[in-house]
């Protein structure tokens, strides 16, 4: 059974309007997202997508793999991609306390420090779950908190990279937020969707923008 929507009602964005849903612009841009990495491999696939499209994105980066894959993330940075917070550990808000929660961001955003890596104070809260005081307590930090327009879908291996392909296209706009996963669940679908979705972007006169 799919627990979730492709394009983000207009209703939601309105009901959590605190959140970043997407972009207002009035050039013809969109702005890609990977969630979950850096991972070995698949990170990589995914730069080199980006560097021959010529298309720039954002990366919600798991802390633990930004601690056992420095050197992705200096290539990350390298190529101007933004690089933002999306926990330590992937922690799910609603199994952790407020305290753990918040902990668990501050662990990866003290790694950033300590690796010199020079992230934008954005956060994506795993599965797209939070809580209002976790929201609240969040932006009194300082982050903006960046939900989606468009869910890809790549994470849902009863999926195909069609399907998930026609997911993006046929919902992009300019200012829409798109969300991937640089992960090995999502791989089988992204590296065939990835390279479709670039090509229609540029085909069809779109700019890949970072947050």
């Amino acid at each position: 059974m799919k627990l979730y929507v492709v394009k983000t009602p207009k209703l939601l964005k309105w009901v959590f309007k605190s959140k970043i849903w997407n972009i207002k612009t009035s050039q013809k841009e969109v702005f890609l997202t990977f969630d979950d990495g850096p991972t070995p491999r698949i990170t990589d696939f995914v730069l080199d997508q980006l560097e021959k499209h010529q298309a720039k994105a954002s990366f919600f980066c798991v802390g633990k793999n930004v601690h056992e894959h420095p050197q992705i993330m200096e290539r990350i940075q390298k190529h101007g991609h933004t690089i933002a917070n999306h926990t330590y550990n992937h922690y799910h808000c609603y199994k952790h306390s407020l305290e753990d929660y918040l902990h668990n961001i501050e662990l990866t955003e003290n790694l950033f420090e300590q690796l010199s890596i020079n992230s934008k104070k954005l956060f994506r809260p795993p599965y797209g779950r939070i809580s209002p005081k976790a929201t609240r307590a969040i932006q009194r930090q300082g982050y903006n908190i960046i939900m989606w327009d468009i869910l890809s879908a790549d994470f849902d291996l009863k999926n195909s990279a069609a399907k998930c392909t026609k997911n993006v296209i046929e919902n992009i706009k300019p200012g829409s937020i798109v969300v991937f996963h640089d992960s090995v669940k999502s791989y089988p679908i992204l590296k065939e969707t990835l390279p479709r979705v670039l090509s229609h972007l540029n085909e069809n006169g779109y700019q890949c923008s970072t947050l």
